[in-house]
């Protein structure tokens, strides 16, 4: 063999090959697996060049379950499949902002006119849908990955309990796979059984409580807050594959865009609840500053057809009196570069970022966050059951 020739370690019997064969190598470890475990994609090579400001690319990715040990009717361990899976998993691709998104936003907060205050969650990567990836779909995969970039630079019990503890934010198809196990381990059984249990290589829309039921899969104490009128109480969000009756929903749209004033004190509702998240029941003080960083994590933020991420919430005092709140969000929808530039120039990224009360025109929204702390034991089990708090507008 050519000593100078590249050589790749295969990650499952430890020898070394050609890097032009790894590929090929890798494969035969599954050739004895159920074909329904073999999908088009192929076994991931090595991809981010050094330096770069992009992650590491997602590449193909197919996550396969090694190992021998398969029970009687097939499947395999719980336990075999997340171990395969923590060591296929891709680190997700994104345009990395040097210095900080989060960063330049807080700038530009604290330029706003002195009666405006500002608070606003810490760390936060923008993920944003790819046209050759996920365009139409993938804005709810795009904000739990927002939520969960947070979580790992922020608290050190999430770094260690997600993903295995592998430190970083999976690409879409790995967290499909995660959600797939949360399911099967019981978590969020009436959402699974939407989905007929399988969500990898689909392109279905997912909300809050599918997010909610990967991150209590991992014991984080994910919680949902549903909006809504009161005829909806018992409804979720519309997303494809939830159980809310379209006319339902109609009518309650036209009940709540009738009168502007009454549109205006329900969605206050809402405002008043983010104020109160970020804020902490008004345990954070201002004193001079103008913006201040909550501990809170982001809010997954999901209404019919769209989900953003909320990172913070400003309260502006206007000259008659009245209190005006803007929510900041990170919209998958928008480029990343583009909004970097926004930011660092000053230019055009209230229009990006801000949203006021005026732009809240559906009926029904749903928020989910994450608690400190992770659960064990019983705790787990009731997780597994995912209850929303329910606020009427």
């Amino acid at each position: 063999m050519n000593m100078n020739m590249d050589l790749s370690t295969c990650p499952f019997c430890n020898l070394s090959f050609p890097s032009s064969q790894i590929q090929r190598h890798a494969n035969t470890h599954f050739d004895d697996l159920p074909q329904h475990f073999h999908a088009h994609q192929s076994f991931p090579s090595e991809q981010a060049a050094s330096g770069s400001q992009f992650g590491e690319t997602s590449g193909d990715y197919n996550c396969k379950y090694v190992g021998e040990a398969r029970r009687d009717d097939g499947e395999w361990p719980m336990d075999e499949k997340i171990s395969s899976l923590i060591g296929l998993q891709i680190r997700s691709e994104f345009y990395k902002v040097e210095g900080g998104l989060m960063s330049f936003l807080r700038n530009c907060l604290e330029s706003e006119p002195e009666n405006s205050k500002t608070i606003l969650s810490g760390y936060v990567d923008h993920f944003q849908c790819l046209e050759s990836e996920d365009v139409g779909w993938g804005c709810g995969w795009r904000n739990i990955q927002m939520l969960c970039s947070h979580l790992l630079v922020q608290r050190s019990e999430a770094r260690e309990a997600l993903f295995g503890g592998s430190g970083f934010v999976p690409d879409i198809p790995s967290l499909q796979r995660w959600l797939e196990i949360a399911w099967e381990k019981g978590f969020d059984a009436p959402g699974s059984a939407q989905f007929d249990h399988v969500i990898y290589g689909s392109k279905k829309w997912i909300g809050a409580t599918e997010c909610a039921a990967l991150l209590r899969s991992f014991g984080l104490w994910a919680r949902v807050v549903d909006f809504g009128p009161k005829e909806c109480e018992s409804c979720n969000i519309s997303v494809p594959g939830s159980s809310v009756d379209d006319a339902m929903d109609k009518a309650s749209s036209d009940k709540m865009v009738k009168n502007n004033g009454k549109k205006s004190k329900a969605y206050q509702v809402l405002m008043d609840f983010v104020w109160n998240y970020f804020s902490d029941k008004s345990s954070i003080q201002f004193g001079h500053q103008r913006v201040v960083i909550s501990e809170k994590t982001p809010l997954y933020f999901q209404h019919d057809g769209h989900s953003r991420t909320i990172v913070g919430i400003q309260l502006q005092h206007q000259p008659d009196g009245i209190l005006q709140y803007n929510l900041l969000i990170l919209d998958p929808a928008h480029s990343t570069v583009a909004l970097e530039r926004s930011l660092r120039e000053k230019v055009g990224w209230k229009k990006l970022v801000k949203r006021g009360m005026h732009t809240l025109k559906k009926p029904q929204y749903q928020l989910c966050y994450v608690d400190p702390g992770i659960a064990s034991g019983e705790e787990m089990e009731k997780l597994k059951t995912i209850d929303s708090v329910f606020l009427e507008i």
